[in-house]
Order: structure tokens, then sequence, then C-alpha cells
């Protein structure tokens, strides 16, 4: 008997992934009680096999969520790796969000999506740690932690609340938070090792 060509086993195993992923996901924004394999086989229509298969246990699930739902967003929608790479992606980062809004408000606003997110908390802080240790390098050590998670936060949380309260779209949020961004990179780069509540003189 012929087997499948290498390709059309590489893309039939991409689509129960992704179908597995669309499951889970669709699980945990609705608030289902049951997260599990089990729930997760009957909603994706796969056998339970198949999901301990690509997903051997609940952590592994979270994080394919995770990168599902980055991917869903769009290539660009990714952890920065230098300050430039967290400015370069807002557009593409919230713009992203506005076409999946319903999904990204869910994952903002409910318990389970706040799991989700959490998830990856370590990993998360990480690499913004990683993006922004030069622009920081300099100021005392208690606030380093303090700008990298303002500039972390400018980067994915005004989304929502800009959407819903102002009506703006991922551009206009772009734009703004960009505007932010470059002055606190500015300011960062003026102050050196002066405090975080001390001005800049000049």
């Amino acid at each position: 008997m012929a087997t499948a060509p290498a390709s059309t086993r590489t893309s039939k195993k991409a689509e129960a992934r992704a179908r597995i992923l669309d499951a889970f996901i669709g699980l945990l924004t609705e608030g289902a009680d049951d997260l599990s394999h089990d729930a997760v086989a009957a909603r994706a229509e796969v056998g339970r096999r198949t999901v301990y298969r690509y997903f051997p246990d609940r952590a592994a699930l979270m994080d394919g969520a995770l990168l599902r739902v980055r991917e869903l967003a769009g290539p660009k929608v990714t952890y920065p790796d230098t300050a430039q790479d967290l400015l370069e992606t807002l557009e593409p980062v919230f713009t992203g969000f506005d076409a999946h809004a319903d999904l990204f408000t869910l994952l903002r606003t409910t318990p389970q999506g706040r799991q989700l997110r959490l998830a990856q908390k370590r990993q998360r802080a990480n690499h913004y740690a990683r993006a922004l240790a030069d622009a920081v390098k300099d100021l005392p050590p208690g606030d380093r932690k303090l700008a990298t998670a303002l500039l972390q936060m400018l980067h994915t949380t005004p989304w929502l609340e800009m959407r819903d309260q102002w009506d703006l779209d991922g551009k206009q949020i772009a734009r703004a938070t960009g505007w932010a961004v470059r002055t606190l990179l500015k300011d960062l780069k003026a102050r050196r090792s002066l405090p975080l509540d001390r001005d800049v003189e000049g």
C-alpha cells in the first residue's frame, strides 16, 4: 500500500494540531469547567490519543494555545528581541488584535483568558527583560524592573482600554503607544542612573 507523501502528512498533522488548539481555546474562552483532554478531543472531533500525542499535559496545551493565538494575530505578533523591535511591532500587534477582537477581548477579561496568559508569565518577563536590558541598564536596580514592566505593558495592554473607551483602532493605538514608548526610551537615555522619581534636568 502506498504511503501518503511527506508534505501531505505534515499538512494533516498541522491541521490536527490547529484543530485541537482551536478547540481548547474555544472551551477556555467560553468558560467551560471541563478542560480535560477528553473534552478537547470531543470539541475537536479527534481521538483522545491524538490530543495526548500532540499535547501530553495541560502545560503543553497552554503553551500551544498561546502560540496559536499569536499565529492568528499575525507573524509579527511575537516577543521583541530589542527596544526597536518593540516599537516596530506595535502596529502589527494592535491591528492583529483588531482582526480577532472577540478572542483577544476574552483573553483579557475572563478568568480563563487570564489563566492562559499567566501560563507564560515568566517566559514573557524574561523576553522583555532581555529586549530592554540595554535601555534600562544605567538605572538603579529596582527601577530597571519598573521601567521594563511599564514598557512591556505599553506593547500590548492599552489595546482593550483604548478600543473600548475611545473607539480607537489598532493603527491609532499603535501611533499613540509608539509616541509613549519613544518618549520613555528618550527619557531613559537622558536620565542614565537618575532614579525614576526624579526629573531629568533640561
